[in-house]
């Protein structure tokens, strides 16, 4: 008698999940529902941002790219004339070249009379002595005040027919002058100003030097390198990023100059359109004439202008900046 054996297939108990366990999976599935609403909190904080940006910013930019192809006086609608601004601009407005003269003059003379007189105080404040920290302020002070409507009302005072510099000058027998009277000698008061504020170019620089490697000035004086080389060879090539990262920022900061040409020319950019820097007569055109069109298509040459002259100091930064690489 035989018998047949047969393979059956013995089939496990399912495991079942024990209470802890069904309470991690819960917290789990609460965790990535979180994870995955997570995202709408941070826009709920980044939109004051967010409203600013198209409100304050992107919007009015906007509208005034409009309006510089536009006649509007504020008082009227606006009416749409093409590009005769524009044309106006270039073609048949003296004052415009004059305001571009005074500003190009200003731009190319006080940015870096102002760098180089902020590196070279930066390198003496670069010292470990006692009560350096009050001297660095002393010399930041300026920059804080340059900027103020009394800083140049009393500029205006100091360089007048009966100022204080003409008082120093007469102490060597030298008969001054009404510096800012003078067509000549009025955009360099402005100038002068401007260097004076040299203390936020300073800070940086003064940053910079304090992150240079120590042992490279060692070596090098060690191999008998004296300072101005070691300046030439070491400092300045080191510092490149810096002086780019100034330079750029200056540039800008001198476009956009109006307070100390409009409190000492007393708001008309004279004598002989000597001080009218750009947007001081941007400001004239939109506020005093009210020709708010034309005053939007300066604004827009202004800061193409800006823009070009950055895209150049990027574009030549390839050739005399020196990074870590």
């Amino acid at each position: 008698m035989t018998t047949a054996k047969t393979d059956e297939v013995v089939k496990e108990p399912p495991i079942r999940a024990t209470p802890s366990d069904q309470r991690e999976r819960e917290r789990m599935r609460r965790r990535t529902a979180r994870r995955r609403g997570g995202g709408w909190w941070a826009f709920l904080f980044l939109a004051p941002w967010f409203v600013g940006l198209f409100g304050l910013t992107i919007y009015p930019m906007l509208d005034s790219l409009y309006l510089s192809f536009t006649n509007f006086d504020l008082l009227t609608p606006a009416q749409w004339v093409g590009t005769d601004n524009y044309e106006r601009m270039f073609t048949d407005d003296p004052v415009f070249w004059d305001s571009v003269h005074a500003t190009l003059v200003y731009v190319v003379v006080s940015v870096p009379l102002k760098l180089a007189l902020a590196l070279g105080v930066a390198m003496l404040l670069n010292r470990d002595l006692k009560g350096i920290g009050l001297y660095r302020a002393a010399f930041y002070l300026p920059s804080l005040l340059g900027g103020a409507v009394a800083v140049a009302i009393v500029w205006r005072q100091v360089f007048g027919g009966d100022g204080l510099f003409n008082d120093f000058l007469g102490w060597f027998g030298i008969k001054g002058q009404d510096w800012i009277s003078s067509p000549d000698t009025a955009i360099y008061t402005l100038i002068l100003l401007a260097v004076w504020q040299f203390g936020t170019p300073m800070v940086i620089f003064l940053a910079g030097l304090k992150q240079l490697p120590k042992d490279v000035y060692e070596a090098a004086a060690i191999d008998g390198a004296r300072p101005v080389t070691r300046f030439f060879k070491i400092t300045l090539p080191l510092l490149t990023p810096i002086v780019f990262f100034n330079v750029v920022l200056q540039i800008i900061d001198a476009f956009k100059t109006f307070t100390p040409a409009f409190v000492i020319s007393n708001g008309s950019g004279g004598p002989l359109n000597s001080t009218m820097l750009y947007s001081l007569y941007l400001y004239k055109k939109g506020f005093t004439d009210l020709q708010m069109g034309y005053a939007s298509a300066l604004a827009w040459v202004l800061f193409l202008v800006i823009a070009g002259f950055t895209a150049v100091n990027f574009i030549a930064s390839r050739y005399w900046v020196h990074y870590d690489d």
